[in-house]
């Protein structure tokens, strides 16, 4: 059977979000030829709207140029549907005759993808296609959207350091990560010597104290004349006090 799938793009674009689609169109018409495959036009409401574009009617060479473009090509959404919501996908899904629907992005999309799996009852499946900067999935190397956003981080504050180098002070950076400490920690990716910043790399994984926090920035200080900080925005003491 060939069926009909359904993709969609959730949350934050990522230099890799588009790259997801490409590749999941791709195997899909290596495994099921003749499948519809069906972009979602600004994630769920593209179902909920019936605003499609046909994936499956566009060639493998231009496809793949979609794969190196930047930004969301089917456009996103920042909508975190409730229960209500959620049935309002799900007869958008069964109006476009959908077999399958891989829905694209971080935290939100996964909780979305359980409600419609718990309200079709099998009927449809439901695929969640990790985008997260995060990296917070166990069982995988890396997750897609966490290696741009490294390179990123680790760019920026390769750049703050060598503005401090000229002009010394203190620097502290608040890195996005939510609960895990990988985007942090790849701040310090691009350290060119000993002597470069980031100094300090404070991650949620270890308990933060701001005594010991004063007592390192002073102790930077004096053995750099500068201290460049990188923080996950996650960070907290060790009663569970959140600092960000």
């Amino acid at each position: 059977m060939a069926g009909t799938f359904v993709i969609a793009q959730g949350g934050g674009p990522t230099a890799v979000i588009n790259q997801t689609v490409v590749g999941a169109t791709l195997e899909i018409r290596k495994r099921h030829p003749g499948a519809k495959v069906l972009g979602s036009i600004h994630g769920v409401r593209g179902i909920r709207d019936g605003n499609y574009v046909d994936l499956s009617a566009i060639p493998e060479d231009r496809l793949r140029l979609i794969a190196g473009t930047p930004s969301a090509a089917l456009g996103s959404t920042r909508d975190k549907p409730d229960a209500a919501y959620c049935d309002v996908i799900l007869n958008g899904l069964k109006k476009a005759g959908a077999d399958a629907f891989i829905y694209i992005g971080g935290n939100d999309t996964s909780g979305t993808q359980q409600i419609l799996t718990d309200a079709a009852g099998g009927s449809i499946a439901f695929v969640h296609a990790p985008k997260t900067i995060d990296n917070d999935l166990e069982e995988n190397d890396h997750t897609p959207g966490f290696i741009s956003a490294a390179e990123f981080v680790a760019g920026a504050f390769l750049s703050v350091d060598l503005d401090f180098r000229a002009l010394p002070g203190i620097y502290v950076g608040i890195v996005m990560g939510r609960h895990a400490g990988f985007l942090t920690a790849a701040a310090a990716a691009w350290q060119l010597d000993p002597d470069s910043g980031p100094h300090l790399v404070y991650v949620p994984e270890r308990p933060f104290s701001a005594a010991g926090f004063i007592d390192d920035v002073r102790a930077t200080l004096d053995r750099h004349k500068r201290c460049i900080v990188a923080v996950s925005e996650g960070v907290s003491t060790a009663d569970g006090k959140a600092l960000v």
